[in-house]
């Protein structure tokens, strides 16, 4: 793991219930704690707060403590370079799909301004997926990735994991299938809601947390 990765192990950007106008990064007090089921079910979840304001740069633990009043996605959207995704690698989701396996990984990506906060920020869908109901979402786990990568071999490659967190893909069925790449179905604005999902579709998305 990265040596940011390595000052926490569990990370959550939060509102805090002392301060709506603050955004905070801290370590759940119960490391064992489900963050998001917690705070849906209405239920207060302790922080310990970093002394830094980004994932990126997360400082020090310090000995207070607050209160989540929203949880945050991980990453604000000026801290992601790119959202790069993989496709079709889920068996049963390829078969509801009516789609093959591909021999080769299929790619696509997303802008950062399709990165969005988690329940209970909306998700705004366009006009186009409403006229036939084909607005769509899929979990996803996500890997960040916190420093410039290029050639890393297997060896290395979990040396540049800032951390893994859950997100929701979201798309428009009808123009994904009717043209020759994602990118326009599945990237529009708040289509990548990170920090909590539920794992059904198991694909993987990689966000380059550079900036």
């Amino acid at each position: 793991m990265s040596k940011v990765a390595s000052t926490f192990s569990r990370l959550v950007r939060f509102v805090p219930k002392s301060n709506p106008s603050k955004v905070l990064i801290g370590e759940p007090v119960d490391a064992a704690v489900d963050v998001g089921l917690a705070v849906y079910q209405g239920k207060d979840v302790a922080v310990r707060p970093f002394s830094g304001s980004s994932v990126l740069s997360p400082g020090q633990k310090t000995d207070s403590t607050e209160t989540i009043e929203r949880i945050l996605s991980p990453l604000a959207q000026s801290e992601v370079g790119s959202i790069r995704c993989i496709g079709l690698n889920y068996v049963s989701h390829a078969a509801e799909m009516k789609l093959s396996i591909p021999d080769v990984p299929t790619l696509f990506m997303k802008p950062s301004t399709a990165l969005s906060d988690p329940w209970p920020a909306p998700t705004v869908l366009p006009k186009l997926t409403q006229i036939d109901n084909t607005g769509d979402y899929e979990s996803e786990m996500v890997i960040v990735i916190g420093r410039d990568a290029k050639d890393v071999s297997e060896v290395e490659a979990l040396d540049y994991v800032l951390g893994y967190t859950a997100a929701n893909d979201i798309s428009s069925r009808t123009y994904q299938m009717n043209q020759s790449q994602w990118c326009f179905s599945k990237g529009f604005d708040t289509s990548c809601p990170i920090g909590i999902a539920h794992l059904c579709y198991i694909s993987v998305i990689a966000i380059r947390a550079d900036g």
